[in-house]
């Protein structure tokens, strides 16, 4: 499986109480939005941003590694057919930008797909994580503070949903990523911060750490 992926479809506003905390309507139909291969930052880099675009958010999500070509699927179980993996990762975002190119009427991409704005953990096999897609956990900490805490129970849209509705739009490709969305808790990283994402396992929890750079 090639570690590059050709595209990686984001969701947002899918979990209605991060729409909530930023304001936002809480969609009828998933929100998408897509970062290039160039995003993505392996969590030994760190993270780090241009200050003058303002501050950074974390955003803690439940990411899908697609290994089966998906393509207009009308049936939500089929699709789910198409993950062969699955992880934790950060969608950074600029927000400060991201609030001026709402309010301009513009594209997201410059606050949402820069270089660096996808931060993903290791991947592991959906037999490992997945016993049921409506009732999967993880969280995320901040120098050992819970900051979100996330349930695929409380998305908007269910995973084999999201992911038919995407292979309408986008056909997804062996080693295309999915990034499902955040749950309510997301805030400005500071630097020198310690971060943290756990993913809880049928059997044992998956944690991975990253940093801000100073």
């Amino acid at each position: 499986m090639s570690t590059r992926p050709s595209k990686i479809v984001c969701v947002g506003r899918s979990y209605a109480d991060h729409a909530k905390e930023l304001g936002n309507a809480i969609p009828d139909r998933p929100v998408l939005f897509i970062k290039p291969p160039s995003s993505l930052l392996s969590l030994d880099a760190g993270i780090s941003w241009n200050p003058a675009w303002g501050s950074c958010h974390y955003e803690c999500e439940l990411v899908l590694r697609i290994d089966h070509r998906l393509s207009k699927a009308t049936d939500p179980a089929q699709a789910l057919q198409a993950v062969g993996a699955v992880t934790l990762g950060l969608d950074l975002t600029l927000r400060d930008l991201q609030d001026d190119l709402k309010t301009k009427g513009q594209p997201w991409e410059r606050a949402k797909a820069f270089d660096g704005s996808c931060v993903l953990a290791d991947w592991v096999a959906v037999s490992d994580v997945v016993q049921d897609w409506d009732d999967v956990h993880y969280s995320f900490h901040v120098n050992d503070e819970l900051r979100q805490a996330g349930n695929t129970a409380h998305l908007i849209f269910d995973i084999g949903t999201l992911l038919a509705d995407i292979s309408q739009v986008f056909t997804l490709e062996a080693g295309d990523v999915v990034m499902t969305g955040t749950p309510a808790g997301v805030a400005a990283l500071q630097a020198g911060e310690q971060l943290k994402m756990t993913l809880k396992g049928k059997n044992q929890d998956y944690s991975w750490n990253t940093f801000v750079k100073a």
